[in-house]
């Protein structure tokens, strides 16, 4: 009995069985409710959204600069393919999330949004508005200036600065606004609920869930293969080592704490398994794949079902692009990446309040499938890293030996030659 108790605690602790507990309980409530009280949780929820919003070009950019300042301890080169192998590895995530969407969306309804009640308002908003030359993007410049001054220049007082502010912007996300998630997703469900839209969610987006698994599978099962080769045997050894640090993350929410199940796990995939220690914390918050997929699939199916069509190729290649860029300035925790994600969504999908509303409700339910997937998938790629790392630098080395060889044999090609203009010479000083 005392272990049931135990384990009951533990699992209240967890943010996501807090926000389905909250849920649940005021979607019970709600009929008695009045509408003033549904109209407080939605301005609350609209206040913690605005806010975030206005910190967002602080926070990505203490993220960025950390980042990159960090990177600069590890060797250039090695630095360099890490960075361009986490980038195409989540830009393939995200054009294959838009595939399996496409496929997805052809077994689907084409769903209309629904018409919602004029009359279901917040209370009060914030009076001044955010200026457009204050967002994320801008935030994500200068941090990556920062980030290279303090690389190059090795100035402690800068670098010290930006550990402080990273630490603080990361205590925000983590310790502030991941705590309210519960309060900020009960506004929005309270608006969905008061304009009738909760009910189109159940009905339309519950199946969304076993599409997402059955696709975030088969994208693990090719990274493994990718690493593995195509021995069955290998592939199932290679995800068995990995298991325990995917269980835990199920478990925990949160990637940063699978972290030493996770190195465990890689290492024993590896063949130099000291390598899993360099690549798993530089790769931890920045390459997740689950979030990747999940997100952008969901993204394309609420873009779809509210506009009635499919994303153009050029708005998702812009969207794409921004989306990987962002990347490399979320916390691998649960509410870090999702909030910095909705300016994103907002400015280059046209997201509503609604289709937010929808995508937060999804990624609180699906977080665990999410976040187990993102280290399931950081230990597959680091054993393809590895086979990356195995074959650039001997082939950079050779190109360059070659090119040195060349620029040998053209030089003493050039020295053995006569010269024509000292020959000529020459044969006019006789003839005079």
């Amino acid at each position: 009995m005392e272990s049931f108790y135990t384990k009951l605690l533990f699992s209240i602790k967890q943010r996501s069985v807090q926000t389905i507990l909250v849920l649940a309980l005021y979607i019970s409530l709600a009929s008695f409710l009045p509408l003033v009280v549904h109209q407080g949780f939605y301005s609350l929820s609209l206040f913690l959204k605005d806010v975030l919003i206005w910190n967002m070009p602080i926070v990505v950019g203490f993220f960025i600069a950390h980042t990159v300042n960090s990177f600069e301890r590890r060797a250039p080169l090695f630095v360099l393919i890490l960075l361009i192998f986490e980038a195409f590895s989540n830009l393939s995530s995200v054009w294959y999330a838009y595939g399996c969407a496409s496929f997805a969306a052809e077994y689907l309804p084409v769903i209309k949004a629904t018409t919602l009640e004029s009359h279901f308002n917040p209370l009060w908003r914030l009076p001044f508005g955010r200026p457009s030359w204050w967002s994320a993007e801008k935030g994500a410049f200068v941090g990556l200036i920062l980030g290279c001054i303090s690389a190059f220049t090795h100035g402690s007082h800068l670098r010290r600065f930006l550990e402080a502010g990273k630490n603080k912007v990361e205590w925000l996300l983590t310790k502030v606004f991941a705590r309210l998630i519960p309060l900020f997703v009960l506004g929005f469900t309270a608006h969905m609920v008061q304009t009738k839209l909760i009910n189109h969610v159940l009905a339309h987006y519950a199946i969304l869930g076993l599409w997402l698994a059955v696709f975030l599978s088969l994208y693990l099962f090719f990274l493994f293969t990718l690493g593995a080769g195509v021995t069955v045997r290998k592939i199932i050894q290679n995800i068995k080592n990995l298991m325990p640090a995917g269980g835990v993350a199920l478990t925990s929410g949160c990637s940063l704490s699978t972290m030493p199940w996770t190195i465990e796990g890689s290492a024993k995939n590896l063949r130099n398994p000291h390598l899993a220690k360099a690549i798993i914390p530089a790769t931890t918050n920045i390459q997740q794949i689950g979030d990747c997929i999940a997100n952008t699939f969901l993204c394309f199916l609420i873009y779809r079902h509210f506009f009635g069509y499919n994303p153009d190729i050029v708005t998702w290649s812009i969207f794409s692009c921004v989306f990987v860029l962002a990347r490399f300035a979320t916390a691998a925790v649960l509410g870090g990446a999702i909030f910095i994600m909705l300016p994103i969504y907002e400015n280059y999908l046209s997201f509503n309040s609604e289709m937010i509303a929808i995508i937060l409700a999804l990624n609180v339910v699906l977080d665990p499938l999410i976040t187990s997937t993102n280290v399931m998938a950081n230990g597959a790629l680091c054993r393809v890293f590895e086979k990356v790392w195995n074959i650039v630098p001997p082939l950079l080395r050779y190109t360059s030996r070659a090119q040195e060889h060349t620029r040998r044999e053209a030089s003493f090609e050039e020295s053995e030659s006569p010269n024509p203009t000292s020959i000529y010479s020459g044969w006019e000083g006789k003839s005079s």
